[in-house]
């Protein structure tokens, strides 16, 4: 297995001129700035006294300053803490402290809300938009900031030479990242990764979904999050990928318009933006041809217009598109089954940074999450049939969450096997499917397991149904309903809504999971990063 490290030293060498990291309609970063920006804060760190292996946190939203902020953190073995820019103030501060981090990047906006007094082991805290110090309480970290490239300058007079570059890959074990998850089920724990843990998740991406210097990708994901992080920004940029940054949550004219810009080679997403894609383009195009698609001699080649189309939506050089953190509508995957568009849905959690299961679009099974990237075993007698607890093992997998010892004892059976927390099946070619969450398992008066995420499936193919969630209630199964109601609904039939959405969701149920009552609520669910619902909430 190659370090990735290795892999940047190399591609910084031979791509010295390339764009490397850029904002969309904004600045833009070479491999030469990145390699300056590294031995830059190499030696701001000795003229600050901060050590390797010290915590560093970066909170702010996704720019090109924060990636080549995480590289001068990572390439120098200091441990990057990346915190989501959503998180609420005080989490922002539970979480800096409780990582000891000894510095924080983050934005004007973001620090203004933060009590430095809740963060004792924070030495300064510097702007990653503009470089600037925003505080500090150590007049030698200040100091050493202040005057980095003039130090930079003394080091090298001559400028930085790309040949004599050479980053660390003696550190596979060693922690390279504390990642805050924001999950579904309660509070965040700090997730410990490793150098090996990443560079075995580039090898596996690029055994799999390879890309070459030179090509463009656009990141939409929260690079604080595990999923957008490794696979929309290090396993690309350490290729030589131009990685280009949206910023905040684009609208979808925003994101197209990158998308026909940029031209990316592959598309990493949730499923609620392909769901969007899917609702506003191409089912309002096959319904005007519906009459078509019936008639089997015009079906393939009005799907195979549609691909291109979407295609096209999307810059046309696209090879593939990766959707994770959530299950795919079946009406929607059944869609992009129909038209061959070569999508994949993987499986992924923050301590397998990120990849559980993956599997090509050509080979891709639909309602599958793909197959297991390493060692994955289902906990039940009969593991095709019988939904049993997903367990991992493999050089991917975290080493336990930070100052955390009750979780790291429940988080590993006695054999060694990292216990996801979900339920899934898996089949003789060794697909994965997910059936749902242990914590959500509705056990009913009968003993019958219910898996809410089924039914919901259900649910999101029944009329005005845009979000469903599932809970229990007085041992009687409810839906809540985030709808989608159209403006010109007479008031009889809005007020019959859940009743038709309830009807129509147990025609497909068996009796012992019917739906006793449908709840509209006003406002979508809140959701985590991967967007997700946050289950807990709701209970």
């Amino acid at each position: 297995m190659k370090h990735y490290l290795k892999t940047l030293e190399e591609t910084i060498r031979q791509q010295w001129d390339q764009k490397a990291l850029c904002d969309y309609e904004g600045e833009s970063f070479t491999y030469a700035d990145v390699a300056r920006g590294i031995e830059e804060f190499r030696i701001f760190l000795n003229e600050a006294g901060i050590t390797k292996r010290s915590k560093i946190a970066i909170c702010a939203r996704n720019c090109a300053r924060w990636a080549t902020t995480f590289w001068d953190i990572n390439v120098n073995e200091c441990v990057a803490v990346p915190l989501l820019a959503d998180f609420h103030p005080n989490s922002i501060s539970t979480f800096t402290n409780h990582s000891d981090s000894v510095l924080l990047f983050t934005d004007k906006e973001i620090w203004e809300k933060l009590n430095p007094g809740q963060m004792p082991n924070l030495r300064a805290a510097i702007n990653v938009k503009d470089a600037k110090m925003l505080w500090h309480r150590d007049e030698k970290v200040a100091e050493a900031w202040e005057k980095r490239e003039e130090a930079f300058a003394l080091h090298h007079p001559t400028g930085l030479s790309r040949e004599k570059l050479s980053y660390p890959s003696d550190n596979w074990d060693k922690l390279a990242i504390i990642n805050y998850t924001s999950g579904t089920t309660g509070n965040p724990k700090g997730v410990m990764l490793t150098y090996g843990a990443i560079s075995d998740t580039d090898e596996f991406s690029n055994s799999h979904f390879p890309n070459q210097p030179g090509e463009t990708i656009v990141s939409m994901l929260p690079m604080a999050h595990m999923y957008g992080l490794a696979i929309e920004f290090i396993h690309p940029n350490v290729d030589g990928v131009t990685v280009y940054f949206l910023g905040k949550t684009p609208s979808p004219s925003t994101l197209l318009k990158a998308m026909q810009e940029v031209k990316p080679y592959m598309v990493v997403t949730v499923p609620l933006v392909m769901e969007k894609v899917y609702a506003n383009s191409i089912k309002p195009a096959l319904d005007k041809m519906k009459w078509l698609t019936a008639l089997p001699q015009a079906r393939k080649a009005i799907y195979k217009i549609v691909r291109k189309k979407v295609l096209a939506a999307f810059g046309g050089q696209v090879r593939g598109f990766i959707m994770g953190g959530a299950a795919l509508k079946p009406e929607v995957e059944d869609c992009f089954t129909k038209i061959r568009l070569p999508y994949t849905v993987g499986y992924g959690m923050t301590e397998a940074c990120p990849l559980l299961g993956w599997e090509w679009c050509t080979e891709f099974v639909p309602g599958s999450c793909g197959k297991p990237v390493h060692d994955l075993r289902i906990c039940s007698d009969d593991p095709r049939n019988i939904p049993g607890e997903i367990q991992v093992r493999g050089a991917n997998i975290t080493i336990g969450y930070y100052k955390n010892p009750e979780a790291n004892a429940a988080a590993f059976t006695d054999d060694g096997w990292f216990r996801t927390g979900d339920l899934g099946l898996m089949d003789e070619r060794n697909n994965i499917f997910i059936r749902g969450r242990i914590k959500s398992m509705i056990l009913n008066s009968s003993g019958q397991n219910i898996y809410p995420e089924e039914l919901e499936a259900v649910l999101s193919g029944c009329p005005y149904v845009n979000e469903s969630l599932v809970v229990e209630r007085k041992g009687k199964l409810v839906a809540l309903i985030y709808a989608e109601i159209p403006d010109d609904l007479d008031a009889n039939t809005r007020s019959g809504i859940p009743e038709i959405i309830r009807t129509t969701a147990n025609k497909s149920l068996p009796v012992y999971s019917k739906i006793h009552e449908v709840e509209l609520v006003a406002e979508p669910f809140e959701k985590t990063p991967k967007m997700s619902i946050k289950r807990y909430l709701y209970q």
